[in-house]
């Protein structure tokens, strides 16, 4: 068998020398062994090392440039490659590990994964096959060594110890989980639910899964490595040699899905992902997440295994022909499903990609055209394209069996290739819709670095590699954004234990910011929590606001009082004195109407005594100010009925004219019961006595009238207020103050004063008692005929309606007539006096007679 020739060939070749020094570097987790591995990688003229994943040979190749130069390194994995011409040192993946007898070092790192169901049989084969010119390392658990010594004899055992201490803590609640930690779960679902919840009780989580692109893991690694977030929510590939700063490992449970069974994790598997936390000198511990039942519980056996790093070694490993035939696809299957002739190889599961070879082999469409062993080569290459999507070998058969048709016996074309690409090119979307778009993605950029495969290789390849990280960049946001709380995060990085040493500040919008983030805002004179905040973080931010915010307040009460010396600084509104959109004052009712006082507004008793004294002097002053301008007309008028030689018919008018707003109708006014010295007096007070009212002119002033209207109702009364316009409709409700009802509108008293005085003048300087009395200026006013009508016959005017035009004849209408007639004074009848009863004989005569 091939297996069996290509075995005997190797250990031939190891046992005459013809291969350089075969070294197994053996231990638990944190003892150097990558990191001596690129020491030696370094120190050779040339070298490859395979690592389980692109994201680890991504880490290390970066390391490598940064000490041998971008033109002198290379990275090769199955979606990228990035190979300079002259490159010497190549970081690799163990699947696309080349087989290249100049190279001077090669190491495969995690060689323990040759036990691993899926992928073991790579790792088997390049354990068995590739060797170095000069020096060959292979990395691993001790629990490989039986296997090495059994398979590759030449090679020399060396153990390393780990450099730090790992212990079992026991279970705690995720609420309790110390910062620095990793919880690790077994399913997307589980991943998502831990992030969440982290991002409730500490602010927010890094996420790192299988699933997750390259891009998207090392942006998550980057976001918990700089510290921004404290927490890392990982599936156990976080146990593949990812170094880490990682103080705590918690398990979010002990058994996961292995693609065919639901199962409790080996100990060799507990300990790899354990071994994450603590780095170099610094000691880890681990344990499990309370609440998640006994099978989440580790056994006494399991934590001594771990701790003491004593595993049951390995007895097999996977083996799969690595060099079939390519004759027929029937001895192209037959040769990859033949059983191993060594008692310490065994055969895998079926991997997906010889169940997708079986499947479309079985289609006789597909095996039609597929003839020769160039073509049978070629197809075996197409049927190892990986499964980005993880859907299932059907499903995957599917892609494939397309991809065969395309790609026949040429190339695909580039327009083709872009083509595919570009609908992938979308952003948008939740995380679920990113991460199908990111393994669709992966499989084009495992497919355009084929040379064999694409033309414009480089082209198209660069084009992948763009999406795949622009689709990365929007998968990081989404995870960020759904499950970090930055303002959370920077509270508990910030502040630790003291408050105090939160950085506060305002920003213009009155937001209070930590860094940046808003915990909250100040509504006037008071903060408010934001109320995302969750309620573990309330009482830190009352407490940060406690140390910061009183000399935010006392900089808010300069502006203040510095507005206060403006005329339009403050605005009066229903609730009080606004500034800047913040009620700072309330008036609370006076002695008298017009005497109202101003009271601050609670919130600003927390501003220290002196700072508080001026506030309360610039609002007073500035409420002063603004009454003396708008009520000056009635305070004359409340202080002329103080006069005692006006007379008390006189002051009771002027307390009722304060009373209305500086509005009487003339027929309530008792203006008859003053003499003429008393009207003069009015008159020198500003009062105009009208055809129908007696009122201020100065007092229907809008900005008058609005405090009037306040004043009036902090004394409990309720009187209409003024309409915005003029004339206001009022469809049956009383007339507003300072307003004249007319049918259904009102006017203003003034205007509809300046009308009656209009239309006296009118009647008088007309030569016949009845005038016409045109409705020309009424109109104007906005008020409608009838309205008009109405006003007039207020004022004493009668309206004669003209005849109608005969039969036949024509022309214009004939206008209404007015003629004026002074309203009869109602002079009260003299009371009823009942007459005395009558007495006395004649009285009783009387009655006897009716």
């Amino acid at each position: 068998m091939a297996s069996q020739r290509s075995l005997q060939g190797d250990r031939s070749a190891g046992a005459r020398g013809e291969t350089g020094n075969v070294r197994a570097v053996l231990g638990p987790t944190n003892t150097g062994k990558t990191h001596l591995a690129i020491e030696r990688l370094c120190g050779h003229s040339s070298g490859a090392i395979g690592f389980p994943l692109r994201l680890l040979a991504r880490e290390v190749y970066d390391r490598v440039v940064a000490i041998k130069g971008a033109s002198q390194v290379a990275l090769i994995t199955g979606e990228e490659r990035i190979e300079p011409r002259h490159a010497r040192w190549l970081l690799c993946t163990a699947e696309a590990m080349p087989q290249r007898p100049d190279l001077a070092f090669i190491g495969l790192d995690e060689a323990q994964l040759s036990a691993n169901p899926e992928r073991g049989h790579v790792f088997t084969d390049r354990l068995l096959h590739t060797r170095g010119r000069e020096e060959t390392m292979i990395l691993g658990s001790a629990t490989i060594e039986p296997m090495i010594r059994a398979l590759v004899p030449e090679a020399e055992i060396v153990s390393r110890p780990r450099f730090s201490t790992l212990s079992h803590v026991g279970a705690k609640k995720l609420s309790r989980i110390p910062p620095r930690s990793a919880i690790v779960a077994f399913s997307a679902e589980q991943v998502y639910t831990m992030a969440e919840m982290l991002r409730r009780f500490r602010g927010g989580a890094a996420v790192v899964m299988g699933a997750l692109s390259p891009q998207t893991r090392n942006a998550q690694v980057a976001m918990y490595q700089s510290g921004e977030v404290d927490y890392l929510v990982a599936t156990d590939a976080i146990g593949m040699g990812l170094n880490l700063d990682i103080h705590h490992v918690a398990f979010a449970g002990l058994t996961k899905f292995d693609g065919q069974r639901q199962r409790r994790l080996t100990t060799a598997e507990m300990a790899q992902i354990a071994g994450r936390a603590g780095r170099h000198h610094r000691d880890g511990t681990f344990g499990t997440l309370s609440g998640l039942g006994d099978s989440a519980e580790f056994t006494d056996d399991e934590v001594y295994a771990i701790e003491e790093h004593r595993f049951a070694p390995l007895t097999r490993l996977f083996w799969r022909d690595a060099e079939p035939r390519f004759d027929t696809l029937d001895r192209l299957i037959g040769d990859l499903s033949a059983p191993p002739l060594r008692g310490e190889l065994a055969t895998p599961p079926e991997g997906i990609d010889l169940a997708v070879l079986r499947l479309l082999a079985g289609d006789a469409a597909v095996a039609d055209t597929v003839r020769g062993s160039a073509a049978v080569r070629r197809f075996w290459n197409v049927c190892s394209l990986p499964d980005f999507r993880q859907q299932g070998s059907d499903t995957h058969a599917r892609f494939v069996a397309r991809l065969w048709q395309d790609l026949g016996q040429g190339y695909l074309g580039a327009d083709y290739v872009a083509q595919a690409i570009a609908q992938l090119d979308n952003p948008a979307g939740d995380i679920h819709t990113l991460q199908g778009r990111i393994s669709a993605i992966r499989s084009w950029a495992y497919i355009a670095q084929r040379p064999d495969w694409v033309l414009a290789r480089e082209d198209m390849a660069a084009r992948a590699r763009a999406v795949e990280t622009r689709l990365s960049d929007a998968l990081h946001a989404r995870l960020t954004e759904r499950f970090v709380n930055r303002r959370t995060t920077v509270l508990m990085r910030k502040a630790g234990t003291d408050a105090g040493l939160l950085p506060v500040r305002l920003s213009e919008a009155g937001a209070v910011l930590v860094d940046d983030e808003p915990i909250g805002h100040l509504e006037g004179f008071r903060f408010v929590v934001d109320p995302l905040a969750r309620a573990a973080d309330r009482k830190l931010l009352l407490a940060a606001a406690e140390r910061h915010l009183p000399g935010l307040f006392a900089k808010r009460a300069a502006l203040l009082t510095a507005a206060a010396a403006q005329p339009d600084g403050l605005s009066l509104t229903a609730q009080g004195l606004v500034w800047d959109e913040t009620l700072v004052a309330r008036l609370v009712p006076g002695r008298g109407l017009l005497d109202a006082r101003v009271e601050l507004e609670p919130a600003l008793a927390r501003l220290p005594a002196a700072v508080r004294d001026d506030v309360r002097d610039a609002v007073d002053g500035w409420f002063a100010r603004h009454t003396d301008r708008a009520l000056g007309p009635l305070r004359r008028l409340s202080a002329a009925a103080e006069a005692p030689d006006l007379g008390p018919d006189l002051r009771a008018l002027l307390l009722k004219l304060i009373d209305n707003g500086g509005v009487l109708p003339r027929e309530t006014a008792g203006l008859d019961r003053l003499d003429l010295r008393q009207r003069e007096a009015l008159r020198r007070l500003g009062v105009r006595i009208g055809g129908l009212d007696l009122f201020m002119p100065t007092a229907l002033r809008p900005a008058t009238m609005r405090l009037w209207l306040h004043l009036a109702q902090l004394r409990g009364k309720s009187p209409l207020a003024p309409p915005p316009g003029m004339p206001a409709t009022v469809e049956g409700r009383a007339a507003p103050v300072g307003y004249r009802r007319l049918g259904d509108q009102a006017l203003r008293i003034d205007l509809a004063d300046r009308l009656v005085a209009e239309a006296h003048r009118c009647r008088i300087g007309a030569p016949g008692w009845r005038v016409f009395l045109d409705p020309a200026k009424a109109r104007s006013m906005g008020l409608s005929t009838a309205s008009y009508a109405a006003l007039l016959r207020t004022a004493g005017f009668r309206v004669a309606m003209p005849r109608a035009l005969a039969d036949g004849a024509f022309g214009p209408h004939a206008p209404p007539l007015w003629d004026w007639r002074p309203p009869r004074v109602a002079v009260p009848a003299p009371a009823h006096v009942p007459p005395h009863a009558a007495t006395g004989a004649f009285a009783a005569l009387a009655g006897l007679m009716r």
